[in-house]
């Protein structure tokens, strides 16, 4: 049995001192001495550091570093030639990072599941209180915004696998914990250094950029939304998400603050409207809606991301800019 005084430690240390669930989840996944351990890499620390620290033999803290990247519990990074260890910091990264390791237990992914129903929501609210802006943004599906809006580098998610040095895929982590989306799984994408730490993991596989963009266009056609980080560079990963298990949504519930909307947002052509509510029935957010015979667009619900303008059979639905270049942070 692990010390549960340990995995309650390390739950507080990723900000869940409070659940009940976060200290069984770290109470399956290590044992006493690599609890231990974990607590001490924070800030980052060498091997030789940590094995000072633990009292442990260099060899068994090389051996334990190992197998704890492989689980996603300890990341690494290297500066100026000199290789630095330091543990999960977050949920939302413990989760992405733990739900993918190879192997793991149906029990794991269960308490996974049972966290992300109970105290996720609550979680990502408090989050929320303390963010200055949206973590992730929506990328519209761009083949349907309206010939005469300012498509930008960042509003394309197709420029952004171009402009990606690394790319890599995984599955979607939501849908390996939900275990019942019938979803697309291996559609969730990493680019650069996310990229790299999967393939170096073996979470994740490269990939080509032809064989990105054919992944977003199996994407479009199972109406996914496309979210990326919210910035103007190039972020670390593209999630294709659906709205019946992704982190991203259960926190969502009428807030823009978690995922910020794209810049753009759905416009109807009434005059070919046909009210076949085809878009109503594909749209996320509830933002559309039939009104006496043709559909109209809650503005306060649209993220813009696009899903709907896809399965429009009279292509009434088009996306058009109503935010500024500079609405995306830098």
């Amino acid at each position: 049995m692990v010390d549960m005084t340990l995995c309650k430690k390390l739950a507080q240390a990723v900000g869940a001192g409070e659940s009940p669930l976060v200290p069984k989840i770290f109470e399956a996944l290590v044992n006493d001495d690599e609890a231990k351990v974990m607590l001490l890499a924070s800030p980052p620390a060498t091997s030789e550091e940590l094995a000072q620290k633990s009292g442990l033999s260099g060899d068994a803290i090389a051996a334990m570093m190992d197998s704890l990247f492989q689980r996603g519990l300890i990341f690494k990074a290297t500066k100026g030639g000199e290789k630095k260890f330091y543990r999960v910091k977050s949920i939302p990264q413990m989760h992405d990072s733990t739900s993918l390791t190879p192997g793991i237990s149906r029990h794991v992914l269960d308490l996974w599941k049972e966290y992300m129903e109970k105290e996720w929501p609550s979680y990502g609210h408090m989050i929320m209180d303390f963010l200055p802006g949206s973590i992730m943004r929506v990328v519209p599906v761009n083949k349907s915004i309206e010939p005469q809006s300012q498509i930008l580098a960042y509003d394309d998610v197709v420029k952004i696998v171009g402009d990606a040095k690394t790319l890599s895929v995984t599955n979607c982590s939501c849908r390996v914990i939900s275990g019942n989306c019938k979803k697309p799984l291996e559609v969730c994408m990493q680019v650069d250094r996310a990229a790299e730490y999967n393939i170096e993991r073996g979470t994740g596989r490269a990939l080509s950029k032809s064989e990105a963009v054919e992944i977003l266009k199996k994407c479009r056609e199972e109406g996914l939304v496309h979210v990326v980080d919210n910035r103007q560079t190039v972020g670390h990963v593209i999630c294709n998400c659906c709205k019946d298990c992704c982190l991203n949504w259960a926190v969502m519930k009428g807030s823009k603050k978690w995922v910020s909307p794209s810049r753009f947002a759905a416009d109807i052509d009434n005059s070919l409207c046909t009210g076949c509510e085809a878009c109503v029935d594909r749209c996320f957010f509830d933002a559309l809606f039939l009104n006496i015979d043709v559909v109209a667009v809650d503005a306060e619900k649209c993220l813009g991301c696009g899903v709907c303008t896809v399965v429009c059979p009279t292509e009434a639905l088009k996306l058009k800019e109503v935010r500024s270049a500079d609405f995306v942070p830098v």
